[in-house]
């Protein structure tokens, strides 16, 4: 007696992407509500099961769908936004400022859509994201009909959904219970990378994945200089850091992990640790050539995913499974490393066991959902076919065939997609909202670049944005022994004492009235400092003068003050000067109290250029009539230090060192 199912597609090549990567020519597959009933020969198939509907395949191939294992789908709203830059410049100086002004519910809702419909074309049929908001992703993918593990981001500074990373971790908490067991939906925690979250977020996060038993989502060891920074910090690298603090206590799903060397491997297949490969997003960031093939031989689960189209640009698979394929042959010298069956693997069976999935999707078997694509390979470009070697159909998907050569894609037992024609999403609804919104973050970027202070501000360094002034003299010095002996007398009390080697870059850009950014460097000397002994510091100093006292005392606008939490490259980078000025000194600097005004006094020693010594008086002011006040004293205190106002040089070093 026949079975009944729901729906049987016949007259196809079945791909199943199983264990032993079965095929069936012409083959079929049974589906029986959200699950797939049975996959076999053709003639088995028609004379085991009647049909409600029937499906004529054309001798397409019928295969799993796609599986994208690391995305931020979102960010279609920002495709082709900042491209040619470096990681950390691209991420903090664009992405990072463009999300704080810009991400919401509705922001992330309609870059999921119009992800969906890219990746439904293209034959995706589940995607693991990461990012903000991340039920607004989960909503919209439901909405469109799609899979998705979808990863509630946490950070260790404030986000676009979050003040705190405990606010995060809270809202993740609340995701994860109110998603867990969907049909459809993997709700997920993602730290972000190690780079960006504490020791405190690592545990949390991992704690918390565990407690739910749901995937954590992450990226790891995506570049050299974040496993530098990690071994200069920690003294190990990215992995044994991340394991040291619980991480792989949980079901983790690492996108990239292009620096990690063969102990690590082993370190994270012990741990079961899921990798999402991401070929495109890693060359076109120049990030590296991740070692795959080790990882494979050792057993590791390894998918592929597109990253987000802000960094790759588009989230074709097809595109993302070649290159995974050729950059593998090419790395090695091997032309037979990563055959295109294994690649092919990489995006279906091994791409979902990555995701911890590979229990409900990735392959054609009984009991798994419902999640299936058909791809015509007879277009032009894919023929003509050979049928000697079996393995001919996999290099045809690999090496011949195009995301459009997609024609039908089924979720969960449903179809998405007939004939190339979106069943559940208004495309042309989409880019039209799309281009709103890259018109008004045009207007935003545009804006931000006519100001370096709104540049600063925008990568989130912490700055000061109340203006302050200072009155300031400095005086040219041969003997520095009179101010020494000056400063311990009685008449002044002495605050605080610091000694610093100081290395200063200037920025300099074309229009002055912006004024010009300092990246100094202080090396503490002679003392254990309780911060460290080395500090980074940018200073945003406006139009050098605001007013000159008599004695050329200046008050000088200053300073918008952040801390330097990036190398000197990326803010030149970032900044784009039009040239640059170096100045190297040793410092002493007291701060007093003289007559009762608090001032700072800096003797220094210009060493590069070589200036000689200077000694430099300065005290914040906050009115006209204070700094009146201020600048009589400032010379009352450089008569007592030995030196006589008419000595006084009117100009910062700056200005010196650009007149030798």
């Amino acid at each position: 007696m026949k079975k009944t199912c729901d729906i049987l597609l016949k007259n196809a090549i079945v791909l199943t992407m199983d264990e032993e990567l079965r095929q069936y020519e012409p083959g079929a597959v049974a589906v029986t509500g959200s699950e797939i009933a049975a996959v076999g020969p053709e003639a088995e198939m028609l004379s085991a099961y009647d049909a409600r509907e029937t499906v004529d395949c054309g001798g397409k191939v019928l295969m799993p769908g796609l599986i994208n294992a690391h995305t931020h789908v979102p960010m279609t709203l920002m495709r082709g936004l900042a491209d040619d830059l470096r990681l950390d410049v691209w991420l903090l100086g664009y992405m990072m400022p463009v999300e704080r002004e810009f991400v919401s519910p509705d922001f992330v809702r309609l870059g999921t859509l119009l992800a969906c419909a890219e990746l439904i074309r293209t034959g995706v049929t589940c995607f693991a994201d990461m990012f903000y908001f991340e039920e607004a992703v989960a909503k919209a993918a439901v909405e469109a009909g799609m899979r998705a593990v979808c990863g509630q981001t946490i950070v260790k500074f404030p986000a676009p959904d979050a003040n705190s990373f405990e606010e995060s971790l809270a809202a993740a908490r609340d995701f994860i219970q109110r998603w867990k067991d969907h049909p459809l939906i993997v709700p997920a925690v993602s730290p972000h990378a190690p780079y960006t979250c504490t020791e405190e977020i690592l545990h949390a996060t991992a704690a918390l994945a565990a407690e739910y038993d749901v995937p954590l989502h992450t990226h790891l060891a995506e570049t050299a200089l974040e496993v530098e920074n990690m071994r200069a910090e920690n003294g190990m690298p990215v992995i044994p850091y991340v394991r040291k603090h619980h991480l792989f206590d949980a079901k983790v799903l690492a996108a990239h992990c292009v620096h990690v060397d063969e102990g690590e491997i082993k370190t994270m297949q012990h741990n079961h640790v899921g990798v999402a490969h991401n070929p495109s997003s890693n060359l076109k960031l120049a990030s590296g050539f991740a070692p795959v093939t080790k990882m494979l031989e050792a057993g590791l689960n390894v998918g592929i995913g597109t990253d987000g189209p802000a960094s790759n640009n588009d989230l074709d698979m097809f595109e993302e499974i070649r290159l995974a394929a050729f950059i593998a042959k090419a790395t090695s010298g091997d032309p037979t490393a990563i055959p295109a069956s294994t690649a092919l693997t990489m995006a279906t069976r091994l791409g979902a066991q990555a995701m911890h999935q590979g229990h409900l999707i990735g392959s054609l078997e009984p009991g798994k959902r419902a999640d299936l694509i058909l791809v015509d390979t007879s277009p032009l470009h894919n023929q003509p076919r050979f049928r000697r070697d079996p393995n001919g159909i996999y290099a045809q998907l690999v090496y011949a065939s195009k995301s459009t050569d997609v024609s039908d894609v089924m979720v969960n037992g449903k179809w998405l997609m007939r004939d190339h024609s979106l069943l559940t999403l208004d495309e042309q609804e989409l880019l039209k909202q799309a281009e709103e919104y890259s018109r008004r973050i045009d207007t935003f970027l545009i804006k931000r670049e006519q100001s370096l202070l709104s540049k600063l501000v925008a990568i989130g360094e912490g700055a000061t944005q109340e203006e302050s002034f200072e009155v300031q003299a400095k005086v040219r010095v041969q003997d520095t022994s009179p101010i020494l002996s000056a400063i311990e007398s009685s008449q002044i009390e002495i605050l605080h004492t610091r000694h610093y080697h100081e290395f200063d870059t200037y920025f300099i850009f074309p229009d002055s009235t912006d004024g010009y950014l300092r990246y100094r460097e202080d090396e503490f000397v002679g003392e254990d400092d309780p911060k460290g002994k080395v500090r980074y510091r940018l200073t945003l100093i406006g139009p050098a003068r605001e007013h000159e006292f008599p004695s050329d005392v200046l008050l000088s606008r200053s300073r918008y003050l952040a801390p330097a939490t990036h190398s000197l490259r990326f803010y030149r980078e970032y900044f784009k000067p039009s040239s640059e000025v170096y100045i190297e000194k040793d410092r002493r600097r007291w701060r007093v109290l003289f007559q009762g005004t608090e001032f700072y006094i800096n003797l220094d020693h210009v060493l590069n250029p070589d200036l000689g010594y200077f000694l430099e008086v300065k005290s914040r002011t906050w009115s006209r009539k204070d700094a009146d006040h201020k600048a009589q004293i400032a010379i009352e205190l450089i008569q007592f230090l030995g030196w006589s106002p008419e000595r006084t040089v009117g100009r910062d070093y700056l200005e010196l060192v650009e007149q030798v």
